[in-house]
């Protein structure tokens, strides 16, 4: 009776903490909401309009606020917002010629995205309401983003030209312009002057040959290694980020990669496949395929919860996320969220 009591008290206390401190985001493409998804049931808690094409998701680091990309392939040009306290859409971010945003990180206080008809990133600023930086890429389909938490590199994924480009603040100290007219001689601070990892000033950019269609890719929790899905070739690269060089090419079956994601602990890697029936699980050590777990029809977003106990994946096609156990590798659940769910995301409470 003494076990099962300490049992009870701490399911009820899991269930307190997942219940009110984090929530699971998915988007609908086809109803145009995102959904507020209890981790313990399963359930939608509450939904909001986000607009058209909603593609991927993130939330601010206190959990109180959800950016989403409208997408349109370069059709739209928007971030829609969701308070996520009052469980509301708020006015959406108009990006200007900033078009086809796609890809979202947030680091910093910042929202950072991608826009793939601009060919470029950027960087949203919720404090001002406005875009506070802009780097052009010259790739094309610019789609996804990973912004380091220092705000010194981050990295983008380039679908249609099959590259990586690799963004690090440079050190080199840029010479300062000459004194404006009338101005006695004095000279402006340069620009970018700021700290370390803010915005402007110089960068420099690699930009590193994968395979084609390189999309979905995720950064080692050890920030090493950069692994991308070339859904074109079936294939993951694997970048070494202190070199910039892929240093190995893993023929592992994963045509129509969607995204790939590390669980929390760094040894395991999942992939998503839109034109096949199974989530890919690599083991990161011996980079060799540890499982193939039938999930569906296809699938796009992957998330994981904090702790690593279970993935989620968005199965589009099917109408549904799957939860997967990450010991077992096994299919445990469903979550209902509308149809054709995609980006997924965590908002932690704090």
């Amino acid at each position: 009776m003494r076990r099962a009591l300490v049992a009870g008290v701490m399911l009820a206390g899991c269930c307190v903490m997942w219940g009110q401190s984090a929530s699971l985001l998915v988007l609908s493409k086809r109803a145009h909401t995102l959904s507020i998804v209890d981790p313990v049931s399963l359930k939608v808690v509450a939904s909001a309009p986000v607009g058209n094409d909603p593609h991927e998701v993130i939330a601010s680091a206190d959990g109180r606020t959800a950016y989403v990309s409208n997408y349109g392939g370069g059709a739209y040009n928007t971030l829609a917002i969701v308070d996520l306290v009052e469980r509301k859409a708020l006015p959406a971010v108009d990006l200007g010629a900033l078009r086809g945003p796609h890809g979202l990180d947030f680091v910093g206080g910042k929202v950072w995205f991608t826009a793939e008809g601009a060919k470029a990133i950027g960087s949203y600023d919720p404090a001002s309401g406005k875009v506070d930086w802009i780097m052009g890429t010259g790739q094309d389909r610019t789609h996804m983003v990973y912004v380091a938490e220092d705000l010194k590199w981050m990295v983008t994924t380039n679908v249609s030209s099959g590259t990586v480009t690799i963004l690090e603040k440079s050190t080199r100290r840029q010479g300062p312009p000459p004194p404006p007219p009338g101005s006695g001689g004095m000279r402006p601070p340069p620009p970018g002057g700021g700290p370390m990892g803010a915005p402007g000033g110089s960068w420099d950019e690699t930009v590193i040959p994968v395979g084609r269609g390189s999309e979905g890719f995720d950064v080692s929790p050890d920030g090493r290694e950069i692994w991308v899905g070339n859904a074109g070739d079936g294939t993951i690269s694997i970048i070494d980020r202190a070199t910039k060089k892929v240093i190995q090419t893993l023929e592992v079956n994963v045509e129509g990669a969607n995204r790939l994601k590390f669980t929390p602990d760094g040894k395991t890697v999942l992939v998503s496949t839109l034109s096949g029936a199974d989530l890919v699980v690599l083991d990161a050590a011996s980079r060799r395929v540890m499982k193939r777990v039938k999930i569906g029809h296809g699938a796009a977003g992957i998330q994981m919860n904090p702790d690593g106990s279970k993935a989620y994946v968005a199965c589009s096609p099917d109408d549904y996320v799957a939860v997967i156990d990450l010991k077992t590798l096994e299919v445990v659940g469903h979550i209902e969220a509308g149809g054709e769910p995609d980006g997924l995301a965590w908002a932690v409470r704090q």
